[in-house]
């Protein structure tokens, strides 16, 4: 290959990695899935409660939503749902993080919108292994 010919295989710039909104209340857990998701090149967003993770859902264009259902201000159920009845948002996958482990409760989640399920405590080669799965 000539030299010209490498010139232009080269990309235009960085690649983009998918955007994660992480919406979680509790620090420990935001610190600790915002970290791991980052160490493996995601770019990471945070919110605190769903009524912020409508927020910047609408203006930071996620390419995937980690949410908490039992948030304050407006709890992952309700916030899931205002995001799958808005066209803006309805097509970003939205993943429920839950320490409810009930069969009813994936139910309820999968009723609201989201798109996938975990449990907390996260495993994470679960975790990953969901998100690969939706952003492909």
């Amino acid at each position: 290959m000539s030299a010209d010919a490498r010139i232009h295989c080269k990309p235009k710039g960085p690649i983009a990695m998918p955007k994660i909104l992480l919406v979680e209340d509790q620090e420990m857990n935001r610190d600790m899935l915002s970290r791991r998701l980052t160490k493996r090149g995601y770019e990471v967003a945070i919110a605190v409660d769903g009524a912020e993770g409508l927020e910047k859902a609408r203006s930071g264009a996620p390419d995937l939503i980690l949410m908490d259902m039992s948030l304050p201000v407006m709890d992952g159920w309700e916030a899931t749902r205002v995001l799958k009845a808005d066209d803006a948002t309805r097509g970003i996958p939205v993943v429920a993080l839950t320490a409810h482990a009930m069969s009813t409760d994936r139910e309820k989640a999968l009723e609201a919108g989201c798109d996938a399920y975990e449990t907390k405590p996260v495993e994470l080669p679960k975790l990953l292994k969901t998100i690969e799965e939706l952003l492909a």
